[in-house]
């Protein structure tokens, strides 16, 4: 409001709640791209407290939708107005949603609650149904699956990408080449993905995210 009120522009405040789907990083540390790489690698899937928590999660592209309606808005609206999904899962909910979808083998195991993790997570879109028309319309489950289906492909060109470092022999042996644009971009991403996984780890953890 204040750069609004200093620079005489048209300004829109939109407060994003918990947003999930394709092109999410794979360890950003928020608990639903945390459960599905968890559950692809059949690795164990933590749950802090009894996982009875609730989030609410919207899908990407109705937060979009909801960003572009604001910004159409009328004249003189500005917000500011929540855009997420009030409908809320249980964390314990969501991991049991993501290992069936999964297929995985994942096993759940239960660790104490962090004092600053929240009991309830959930916006209020009043605002958004009455000014924007706006509601979030993607299915959890639907929308998981998408989420899945990205991660799964992401770990599978990341295997695919290691693979394809050309080998060629001479009088000396066998010798690696330098790999290809792809590869390298890739193994990149999996290096910084290690790296960022390491400094998550020495973070106090929660679903709060």
């Amino acid at each position: 409001m204040n750069y609004h009120q200093q620079n005489n522009v048209d300004t829109k405040i939109i407060r994003i709640f918990n947003t999930y789907g394709p092109n999410m990083h794979p360890h950003d540390g928020r608990v639903v791209s945390n459960f599905i790489v968890q559950a692809l690698q059949n690795q164990d899937i933590t749950i802090y407290g009894e996982g009875n928590q609730t989030r609410s999660f919207q899908y990407v592209d109705d937060l979009v939708e909801g960003m572009i309606r604001l910004m159409n808005s009328r004249d003189g609206f500005r917000g500011p107005v929540n855009v997420g999904n009030p409908n809320e899962f249980t964390i314990l909910e969501l991991a049991q949603k993501v290992i069936d979808l999964t297929g995985s083998k994942s096993k759940l195991i239960y660790k104490p609650l962090p004092s600053d993790d929240p009991m309830q997570r959930q916006p209020d879109i009043t605002l958004a149904k009455k000014v924007l028309n706006w509601d979030a319309s993607t299915p959890m489950l639907e929308g998981i699956g998408r989420t899945i289906e990205y991660f799964r492909k992401l770990e599978n060109e990341l295997e695919k990408a290691i693979a394809e470092v050309v080998i060629v022999r001479n009088k000396n042996g066998t010798y690696p080449l330098l790999p290809s644009q792809h590869t390298i971009q890739m193994m990149a991403k999996a290096a910084a993905a290690v790296y960022e996984t390491a400094v998550e780890n020495d973070k106090p953890e929660s679903h709060a995210k």
